[in-house]
């Protein structure tokens, strides 16, 4: 007789939607808690997404010539003080060495709280002339800063990121890298995990600390809250001068680089688990899924046929493509009911699920299901094209997300001019408000202390406009996109 397994309940993601990430996240066997305060340990199954990125990602990026490096964890803290703006915008969140071996160190030493430093410390003496660039390199590594309040995935203490740095001879060629960069990140989102995303440019006062111009991906999660998905700095030439970087030029002179960095990092797979789980637990788009395809064998009288018909659909579904990498696996634990073990595949998101029992064994064909409502589930024959079949609805599947998404990122976003129905809206909905702003940070601050919300993005294709600033009425020329963060 099977051993009856307690069944994985989290709390409805439409009570409460904290309690509801916090509970998935442990349950569905993405994240344990570290040690330390405000560190995960993030386990296989969401690291297999994190890998399915990293592979992606540097597909984009080594067709572009950008190469893969490795620079150290520590710091010096001497490095950061180079440039004044820089050290000043990290300094909270710096967590400093000052023992080692036992003994009180000369000189604190920095844990990578960004890579700026050390890499353009090294730069100075790999560059020398215009022969020399562009240099573009990346590297994928982890990152710690000293968050005060914490939340898996979203915000913890220590991360893992790819940070992408860059120099050119000139200021347009690092603009261009920059907008390619963010394009990146925006098909990331887009294309890979389904949702949809505001691209465009930061303030002054929300801007990377020392860089002139960071532009950012902005996406809105089911609570009104916006995440920054992915930024990407023209940092001009404030770290070159800094750090002394300079090259022959094409005319004998000696020049200032300019330089970018761009970084995506794992709180993008917080945004992705929020965005699209429900009730029942994840839901994975099929492009990133650890697995795409889960078959049940309905255990029986003849168990020994269910499962050589469950191994035969499994073999004609691997042999699709690599649009869709995602392993197909067969839920076959004995000691596990049906329900457990189709509970179990809900709560982990796996995009589509086949029963196997003697009807199908006795019919040739299965029941594919979708994860999600809305969708018409098929019969399908496995003595057919099966694989092309479920590509295709796992593609299906794919759109569906992307498009409720987008349909959701829509009706949440709206257009206010009144600050009395800002303050009422970011106090109940929240979302993504698009009011005229006059760029000063002396309103910024005001309606940051009074809101909790803050400038996210101005588009890159906002068109200027005739307007009063949303808080002091002055004259305004552009819509910025303001929202609750976090």
């Amino acid at each position: 007789m099977a051993k009856q397994f307690e069944k994985k309940d989290i709390p409805k993601k439409s009570t409460n939607i904290s309690e509801w990430y916090t509970a998935l996240v442990l349950q569905a066997e993405l994240a344990d808690y570290g040690p330390v305060r405000g560190t995960i340990i993030i386990r296989p199954y969401a690291y297999a997404i994190w890998e399915r990125v990293q592979q992606i990602f540097n597909e984009w990026i080594k067709a572009d010539g950008v190469e893969n490096a490795y620079f150290p964890l520590f710091i010096p803290h001497a490095l950061l003080e180079k440039e004044k703006e820089h050290v000043k915008g990290f300094s909270p969140e710096l967590a400093v060495v000052t023992v080692g071996g036992g003994e009180k160190l000369n000189e604190p030493i920095v844990v990578r709280p960004t890579s700026e430093t050390i890499m353009y410390n090294t730069f100075a003496t790999w560059i020398s002339s215009w022969r020399d660039l562009p240099l573009k390199i990346n590297q994928w590594c982890n990152i710690v800063r000293w968050e005060k309040r914490t939340y898996p995935f979203l915000r913890t203490m220590e991360f893992l990121w790819q940070e992408g740095h860059t120099v050119h001879e000139t200021e347009k060629e690092a603009v261009g890298m920059v907008i390619k960069a963010l394009d990146w990140y925006r098909r990331i989102y887009e294309d890979y995990y389904a949702i949809p995303v505001v691209i465009g440019i930061k303030s002054a006062a929300e801007r990377f600390a020392g860089g002139k111009d960071t532009y950012t991906v902005e996406a809105l999660m089911p609570d009104g809250k916006a995440l920054q998905g992915g930024t990407s700095h023209n940092l001009g030439q404030n770290f070159a001068k800094a750090f002394a970087i300079s090259f022959q030029d094409r005319e004998g002179g000696t020049q200032t680089p300019w330089q970018t960095s761009w970084g995506l990092s794992t709180r993008s797979l917080g945004g992705l688990f929020l965005v699209h789980g429900d009730d029942n637990g994840l839901v994975l788009p099929p492009k990133v899924a650890p697995v795409t395809v889960a078959i049940y064998p309905i255990f029986g009288k003849d168990d020994a046929n269910v499962l050589k018909f469950s191994q035969a659909i499994k073999n004609r579904i691997d042999k699709k493509g690599n649009t869709f990498p995602g392993k197909v696996v067969i839920f076959d634990d004995v000691e596990k009911t049906f329900g457990w073990r189709v509970n179990e595949g809900e709560l982990k998101g796996i995009p589509l699920a086949i029963p196997v029992g003697m009807k199908e064994v006795e019919s040739g064909n299965v029941r594919v299901s979708y994860r999600v409502d809305g969708l018409q589930n098929e019969e399908l024959a496995v003595n057919t094209e099966l694989s092309k079949h479920i590509e295709r609805m796992l593609q299906t599947l794919q759109d569906h997300l992307f498009k409720t998404a987008k349909t959701f990122l829509e009706e949440h976003t709206r257009n206010v001019d009144s600050y009395d129905e800002f303050k009422e809206i970011m106090r109940t909905k929240r979302g993504f408000l698009r009011s005229f702003w006059c760029e000063s940070e002396a309103c910024e601050i005001k309606i940051k202390e009074e809101t909790k919300a803050t400038t996210r993005v101005k588009q890159l294709d906002a068109q200027k406009e005739k307007g009063k600033c949303i808080y002091c009425g002055k004259k305004a020329m552009y819509r910025w996109h303001f929202a609750q963060a976090y």
